[in-house]
């Protein structure tokens, strides 16, 4: 497997978010032969099992994520758990037959937020990952304090300890899609 394609996934829809920032920072830190491709969920509505045909915006990022040989969730923290937006993608993804998006997939967790830096929507994300029977790496970490000046006003990552991290991670993504799905 010489490239490999990711597809990041950001739970909170703002431009500026440091999520979304987290991403564009994976997207500067990718080892050689890996591309990043962030979806754009502003126009995906809630699931709907009434909907008789998906709408074409929730089609477009299902193709992402099937395209992808592992996915990169920048996990917000809303009220203790997963941003609605996260939670509701892959809801619509896991509803493919035989759950085809993303059993078997590899997957790494980021996230920036108060405090404890989405520690606890994380640990809600991989739980889901069980049951979903996607493969999250366990390590390294990455929970950023989004209000610790890490980031810049444009919700861009300028910590150089938090971008080596990120890029640390992408490393062992890319070592542990590999590892789970070679070719």
């Amino acid at each position: 497997m010489s490239s490999l394609k990711f597809v990041g996934i950001c739970g909170s829809l703002r431009r500026q978010s440091t999520n979304r920032g987290l991403l564009r920072a994976a997207q500067a830190g990718l080892p050689a032969g890996v591309s990043l491709d962030v979806v754009d969920l502003s126009d995906v509505p809630f699931y709907n099992a009434d909907l008789a045909d998906k709408p074409d915006s929730v089609k477009r990022v299902l193709a992402q994520i099937g395209a992808a040989d592992a996915v990169v969730f920048a996990c917000p923290e809303y009220n203790y758990s997963m941003a609605p937006a996260l939670k509701n993608i892959i809801d619509w993804a896991s509803r493919e037959p035989d759950n085809a998006l993303l059993a078997g997939k590899p997957a790494s967790i980021m996230g920036a937020g108060g405090g404890m830096g989405t520690s606890r929507s994380q640990y809600h994300l991989r739980q889901v990952c069980v049951f979903l029977d996607v493969h999250p790496l366990n390590k390294p970490e990455v929970f950023s304090n989004a209000f610790a000046g890490a980031f810049d006003a444009d919700g861009n990552l300028t910590d150089a300890h938090l971008q080596k991290l990120v890029a640390d991670q992408m490393q062992a993504l890319a070592n542990w899609t590999r590892l789970l799905r070679p070719r």
